[in-house]
């Protein structure tokens, strides 16, 4: 084992189809092209994002370590090896920040059991900058992540983050795959109450970036098309 241990560099990705060096600062660059070890929710995306953003690195010389639901966890468990052997570590997931609403959490906990150093780097988290643009209450907030998929438990819990959020005086973040998201509208539409504020943020960063938070009885007159688009959900209910 190495005297001094690496680190682990937790590397946000863009949002969607945009220029790298437009939404993340160029100061990550020089660390990002020195690694030699990353750990990635997919690898072909993940070359695919690394040489838009840094042209001159060296993609041939780089090692891969898938982390997804397919992922063992014992081969997880080594993934870390090359930290304690005093080499740092980038972790990408496909869009947004590592671990966050992404794949990476269990491999940042895994980081501190082993005492390697966590060093988070600055780039968009769509939870973050969907709660900034909604107007809503930035205090207090809580993410969900995916709504249930079936119909039946997906109204209930519609209803019950309207209560919470009332009770709370706290916003309900949550999201769903994007092929669904014209369906979770219409679910929104019809279990919240006319007069809570809802917001709809999609394509966050992209040049057809659209946020707008407005009462459900609003919505239901002008709804927009979410279809295979990127989006977070809001709402805040008084």
């Amino acid at each position: 084992m190495a005297d001094h241990k690496g680190k682990l560099l937790l590397i946000p990705c863009t949002l969607g189809d945009i220029p790298p060096r437009e939404v993340l600062p160029d100061v990550n660059i020089k660390k990002v092209k020195a690694l030699k070890h990353f750990i990635v929710e997919n690898e072909k995306a993940a070359r695919r994002f690394l040489k838009a953003w840094i042209s001159d690195i060296h993609l041939s010389s780089i090692g891969y370590y898938p982390l997804n639901k397919h992922t063992d966890p014992g081969e997880m468990m080594r993934y870390l090896d090359p930290a304690e052997q005093g080499e740092d570590i980038g972790l990408i997931s496909d869009a947004g920040c590592p671990a966050v609403a992404d794949p990476g959490s269990e491999m940042v906990c895994l980081a501190h059991h082993k005492g390697i150093e966590v060093e988070p780097l600055v780039g968009p988290s769509s939870v973050l900058l969907a709660l900034m643009g909604s107007g809503m209450n930035g205090q207090r907030f809580m993410f969900h992540g995916y709504l249930p998929i079936h119909q039946k438990e997906k109204s209930k819990f519609i209803r019950q983050l309207e209560k919470q959020s009332l009770r709370e005086d706290q916003t309900q973040i949550f999201m769903d795959t994007p092929f669904r998201n014209n369906h979770v509208l219409e679910a929104l539409l019809k279990n919240l109450q006319g007069e809570t504020q809802l917001c709809i943020a999609t394509d966050i960063t992209l040049p057809t970036s659209f946020i707008k938070t407005m009462a459900v009885k609003d919505w239901k007159r002008n709804k927009p098309d979410l279809h295979k688009r990127p989006c977070m959900f809001l709402l805040n209910s008084f």
